[in-house]
Formats: C-alpha cells, sequence, structure tokens
C-alpha cells in the first residue's frame, strides 16, 4: 500500500530513501549508546561529561525526528524499531557495566567519528538524487562533528595545551 507519492524518480528514490533509513538507524542508535553511557559513567569528571552525553543524545534524537519525517514526506516509510536497529546498528558501542570518564569519551568519539564518515558518504551519495535530503544530512553532520570535537578536547593532557 502506497500513501504517499513521492515527487522523486524512482532511482533517486531509492538512493534517498537508504540513505534516510541508514541514517535513521545510526542516530537512534547513538542515542542509545549516549543514554547507556551517560547512566553508568564513573570518574572525576562524571557531572561533566554525564550533561555532555544528555547534548548528543539530544540532538541525535531531534535529527533522527527529522531524518523520519523526510522519509515519511518522501513516501518512504520509516523504520526504528527497536529490532531494525539491533539488526543493522553499525557504530561503536557500549560495552556492560560501570564506565570510566576516559572511557566514555573515547567511545564517544570513536561512535561520533563513524557516524560523520557514514554521513559523509550519504552526502555524497545523495548530491543529485535529492539535493534537500543532502542538506539535510550536510547539517545532522556539522552538529555531530561539534559534538565530537567537544569529547575529543575532554581527554586531551593538561602539558598538551601550550603545544
Amino acid at each position: 500500500m502506497t500513501v504517499v507519492k513521492s515527487t522523486l524518480p524512482e532511482e533517486a528514490l531509492g538512493v534517498t530513501g537508504t540513505a534516510l533509513q541508514d541514517t535513521l538507524v545510526d542516530l537512534l542508535g547513538l542515542s542509545l549508546v549516549g543514554k547507556q553511557a551517560h547512566w553508568n559513567v564513573v570518574g572525576p569528571r562524571f557531572r561533566s561529561i554525564h550533561l555532555q552525553l544528555d547534548e548528543v543524545v539530544a540532538t541525535a534524537r531531534g535529527h533522527s525526528d527529522t531524518v523520519a519525517e523526510r522519509a515519511s514526506a518522501l513516501g518512504v516509510p520509516p523504520d526504528g524499531r527497536p529490532e531494525t536497529i539491533a539488526a543493522s546498528f553499525a557504530l561503536p558501542g557500549t560495552k556492560d557495566g560501570w564506565l570510566r570518564d576516559t572511557e566514555v569519551v573515547e567511545l564517544m568519539v570513536s561512535a561520533l567519528e563513524t557516524a560523520v564518515g557514514r554521513l559523509r558518504e550519504r552526502i555524497d551519495a545523495t548530491e543529485k538524487a535529492d539535493p534537500v535530503t543532502q542538506d539535510l544530512l550536510i547539517t545532522i553532520t556539522a552538529d555531530l562533528e561539534k559534538q565530537r570535537w567537544m569529547f575529543q578536547a575532554e581527554n586531551q593532557p593538561h602539558d598538551d595545551a601550550s603545544s
């Protein structure tokens, strides 16, 4: 049953729909990784990292809604079911139990870096297929790069500050 008809040609819709669905999975998974780390972080920087994780979660959740609505607007039903996320999530995830603050920072840098790399591939793929979706993916990439930068700055040694 087709409820919403796309304004995109079929081939462009396939490329765009895949890019949006894969981005939705990455964002929903990233929000879960961030929340899991948020609940289990320990260490001297607990509070600042705990709060920073909430920023990542809010960013990922906000963008996931926008991505899902873009897919819907194009006639592609978004799939954010838990089993879909579990089956196709490809970003680094948390280990079980308590997580040292330094581990959380490394995890988030890695997860965000992977997400950004995957988004950049989708930006290239949607350039001709759908510039509107490409623009959305560019915006998401900028926000995730900002979060990655903020986490990366957390683990810099004090003696490197003057270098």
